[in-house]
Parts: C-alpha cells; structure tokens; sequence
C-alpha cells in the first residue's frame, strides 16, 4: 500500500522558528502600529478623507492578510501534531501579536462611526470604495454592538487564557485520548482511530469502537464539561455585554442573513424529519437489524467492496472536477501536484477535515484522514471545494473575500456532489447502492444531526444563563435532542449522549451556532447543482458567485443564481433532489425485504 501523503507547507514558511515567520510577525505589529497612527490623524482625515480612507483600508487589510496567513500556519502545524512544544508557542506568539489588531479593529469602527457620513458619501460616489459598500456597511453595524476600546482589550487578552484555552484542552484531549483496544496485545487506539471504526462492516466491531468510544468520553467528561461551560459562559457575558440580544442573534449577523433566512431554513429541515427516518428504517432493512443503532449510522450498505486508492481518488476528482469545469480540474491538479493535502491519520493528528487559506502567499492547504472509502474521496472533493473557493477570492483585498460561514459550503457541497453524480454515473447496481447510501448518509448528518446541534446548543444557552452544567446534564440534553430530531429512525438506547464532547464547533466563543449553516450550504449548493444542468455558462456564473460571497450579504449573493432563501420554497428545491435519492433507497430495501 502506498504511504498516503502528507502537506508541504514549507512554501508558508520554512518553520514556526524560521526568520521568515518571525519577520511577518513583526511585520503584523508594525502594521497596526501604522493604522493606529492614521486613526489618530485627525487632521489628515478632515483635509483629504478620499486619501485616508484609502490608506486605512490598504493597512488594515495587509495586516489582517498577516494575521491570518500566521494563524493558518500556526494551527496547520500544530493540527498535525498536538504535541508540538514549537507549535504552540508559535501559535501563542500570534495570538499575543493579535491583540494589537483587535485593538486597532475597535479604534478603526469607532473612528468610522465618527466619520459615518462622510465616509458613506464616498461609498456612494466614489469608485474605488463602491465594492465596500455592504462590507463597510456591516462595520458600521458592528460598531454598535462593541464594548468601549479598554472592555475589548481586556476581553481579547482574558480569551486567550479563557475561551481559546478551553477550546485548545478539547482539541487535545480529543486528537490524543486512547484506551486499550485488544487486551491480548495491548494495542491502543485513539478517539478519532474508534471513531472511524464506525464505517466497519461488521457490525461487532462498530458497537466495540462505539462502547470504548464512550468509555473514554466517560473518563474525560469532568474535563470536556467545565471546557464547554468556560466557552458558552464567556459567550453569554460578552455577548450581553456588547448588545446582542442573545448568542443565536449574534451567529445570525456573523452568517449575513436574518432570522426569516434561518427560520425558513430551519422550518424546512423539521418539516423534512420524517422522510430521513424513513431513510434510516429502510437502512436497518438492508442491514439486517430492526432498528439502527448510532454506530450504524456510517456502517456500509450493498455489496460493493470497492477500495479507493488515494492516487485513483486523485484521478477521478480530477476528472469529475475537469468535467465541470476545466479551470475547477485545473486547480484541484495543481493542489494534488504541489502537495497541499495532508491525507494520512495518525497519532497527535486531529480528526476530521479542514481547508486553510494562507493570504500572503496565496494558497491552500487540505487536511484529511484518508480511508480508502468513497467518504474519504468525498471528503476530498468537499475540501477541493473549498479550496477552489479560495482560489477565485484570494486575489481580493481582506474585506471583500471574506465570506460568512453560510456561503462557505458553498463550494464544498457542490464539489462534493459533482463527484457523487460522477461516481454514481460510473458504477454497476451494488455500486450505486452503496454510492445513494452514502450521500443519504452524508444528508442525514448535514440536516438531521446538524438540527441536533441546533436545538442543543440553543437548549446550552438557555440553561448555562442559570449557572454551571455538568457532565450529566450534558448528556441528558444530547440524547434529548438526539431523540427529538432522529425519533424513531434510531434505537433510542443506542444514542450517543456525549457527541457534545466530541464536536469541537461548540468550543468556539467567536463562531456560536456553527452547526447551521452546514444545513445552509448543502441545500443551496444542491439547488445550484440543479440549475447548472439547465445552464451551459452556469460554470462562469459559478465562479462570479463564488467571488460576490465576500463582498454581500447571503440572500443578495443567491439572488445572483436565482435563489430566494426568504422562503421556504427555494429550501425545499434542495430537499426534493435529496428525497429523490431517498425514493430510489427504500424501494431497493423493500425488494431485498420481500
């Protein structure tokens, strides 16, 4: 078996201690330095504030593209390697040098606040600020739910020993934690090894990694709950301090939409519940099992045995890819060619998988944990996408390509689901099975478990506003929410009650309520898929859209394409190709029932 891959990131920099990284580093605080003294400069800004508008934006800009190409690093390294010392001083170091741009982003909103007038006139009437218009705009909103210049100082510093500090033990323990696994041998496997046990084929084994899994979540629940409570509780208090009237308010802002958007969206996953629950009794059917269990909900159907070699998934996204879009076929080449992807699980390795952007040096890198199933090649093709997403806006200045989680998924669900029509189109009748249960199980994840979350992490608000929560309370809410959006598609006494311990999402203070906009992203990107097949220049469009997402809110970017995400029409679009696939699904288990 071929070793699978792992990232170059050298091109980024040559270390967390290279003169390179460090150089940037300086640079970031000599650049907030700058913008300080332009905010000052009050007499400038009232003699020419064309100019000084213009050099604000250049400074603010330029620092924020060091601040996040040294973060991205920072955290690529140390995502690879949770024990490594270097990594996360470096990251330290950029997270203390982060304060200064923190501080000088409040001095910035407060200084456009006082120049609000004249500085809307300029978006109006001149064309270089004209593509700032929303994004400015949304300052100026900002502004208003900030704390004064001293609190937002102290709250960024306190978050680094407060919030982020929780966030990084539940990463730690998360990526490392591990429990004996044959006692025979004394091998050991890790959470994330039990937990990508859950696409075994046998059954046994999936309960065993499932119990083990639990069991370690038990011993570690003390650590995970007080994490959870810091995070939320830090949340709540500045949150209320800067205005909002509750977290879910804030993630709407962060999102650019409005509680119509999210209300139609959610709506439409409710309404939905019952086919999912279908989908997941016609499963057991196929599994043999009265009812699934939740470590079935990965396990394979069909008999297709089909093992995707990395170098084989490397063609084929490459080809599905190319057959979109030539230029898409291009990028996901190069990005294989140049080794920007870090495909092989192992110990100190996070799960899971993500896409970073590095401004500066304008490029991506993927990390996955390959494993030989069509999830992992469709996990590459989701990361592909956002990768592509990246390429088409890192060209832009900071503030016009940095797009709201909602528009994020974009790319990825679309990627993802060119490959799953490319495979499915090249497959035999085990194969397509195997292939509509996959993407049935990708949805299920995306609408039914992400409601989940949804419900949980606003049932978590609500009761940590009344103090403390611990282990037990945690995981009695899970399964409640579990029970409540699953119903009676799962064993109710095979749930997973620590899944809150699991999700690094919800330890996040900066990004509250970043389950749905994963439901966001697969609806929208399946009701462009539809509309693709009736537009030949669609790609074209694509790519406009995609470059529109960082510079305008949610539902003017769909408008591009459209789409009217007001209402629950457009939603259920998406709904109904999902539900198409579920058809073909459960008429196949009935035939292998009767």
């Amino acid at each position: 078996m071929h070793t699978l891959p792992r990232w170059d990131i050298d091109p980024i920099y040559p270390g967390i201690k290279s003169d390179e990284f460090l150089s940037d580093l300086a640079r970031m605080g000599e650049l907030a330095y700058r913008l300080d003294m332009l905010l000052d400069d009050e007499a400038s800004r009232k003699v020419d504030l064309t100019k000084w508008l213009s050099d604000v934006l250049t400074v603010y800009q330029d620092m924020l593209d060091h601040l996040e190409t040294l973060n991205a690093y920072a955290s690529a390294v140390l995502t690879t390697d949770t024990a490594d010392v270097d990594a996360m001083n470096g990251l330290n170091k950029v997270e203390a040098a982060a304060l200064q741009v923190q501080a000088a982003g409040v001095k910035l909103l407060n200084v456009l606040a006082a120049e609000q007038e004249g500085v809307e006139r300029l978006l109006l009437e001149n064309e270089d600020f004209k593509p700032y218009s929303y994004v400015v705009g949304e300052l100026f909103k900002a502004q208003k739910h900030q704390m004064s210049p001293a609190e937002e100082a102290l709250a960024a510093d306190l978050n680094r020993s407060g919030a982020d500090a929780w966030s990084r033990l539940q990463e730690a323990v998360s990526s490392s934690a591990s429990t004996i696994w044959d006692e025979s041998t004394g091998e050991r496997k890790t959470v994330i090894q039990l937990r990508a046990m859950a696409t075994d084929a046998d059954r046994a084994v999936r309960e065993k990694a499932y119990r083990k899994e639990l069991a370690i979540w038990k011993e570690h629940e003390v650590d995970m709950a007080y994490s959870l409570c810091g995070v939320k509780g830090a949340t709540i208090t500045l949150d209320k301090r800067r205005g909002w009237d509750d977290p879910l308010d804030h993630a709407v802002s962060q999102a650019r939409i409005d509680r119509t958007v999210l209300d139609a969206l959610i709506h439409t996953l409710e309404r939905n519940l019952p086919m999912f629950r279908k989908y997941l009794k016609a499963k057991a059917k196929l599994l043999g099992v009265g009812r699934c269990a939740f470590y079935d909900l990965f396990a394979p159907v069909g008999t297709s045995t089909k093992r995707w070699t990395f170098e084989e998934s490397r063609k084929f996204i490459i080809r599905q890819f190319s057959a979109f879009s030539p230029a898409m076929g291009a990028f996901a080449k190069s990005a294989f060619d140049r080794n920007w992807i870090d495909a092989e699980p192992r110990p100190g390795k996070v799960g899971g998988a993500y896409d970073t952007a590095f401004p500066l040096r304008k490029q991506s890198r993927i990390l996955s944990n390959f494993d030989y199933s069509f999830s992992g090649v469709s996990t590459l093709a989701h990361e592909l996408g956002h990768a592509y997403h990246d390429s088409v806006v890192l060209d832009y200045p900071s503030l016009l390509r940095t797009y709201p989680m909602t528009l994020a998924e974009t790319a990825s669900i679309f990627s993802e689901f060119i490959v799953f029509q490319g495979a499915l189109a090249d497959s035999d009748d085990a194969g397509k099975v195997t292939l509509i249960e996959h993407f049935l199980q990708d949805a299920c994840q995306v609408c039914v478990d992400i409601l989940c979350r949804f419900y949980f992490e606003n049932a978590v608000f609500a009761r940590r506003q009344e103090g403390d929560i611990m282990a037990d309370e945690f995981c009695s809410m899970m399964l409640g929410c579990q029970k409540r959006t699953y119903g009676d598609g799962l064993d109710s006494e095979a749930l997973h009650p620590y899944m809150w311990a699991v999700k690094g999402h919800y330890y996040s203070s900066d990004l509250s309520f970043y389950n749905f906009p994963y439901a966001f992203g697969q609806l929208f990107g399946l009701g462009l898929f539809a509309r693709s097949k009736e537009d030949a220049s669609f790609p074209e469009s694509y790519v406009k859209l995609l470059r529109k997402t960082g510079s305008d809110s949610a539902v003017n970017v769909a408008a591009t394409a459209g789409c009217d995400i007001t209402g629950e029409a457009f939603w259920q679009e998406g709904m109904d190709i999902i539900s198409s696939y579920c058809g073909q699904f459960c008429d196949l288990a009935d035939g292998q029932g009767r």
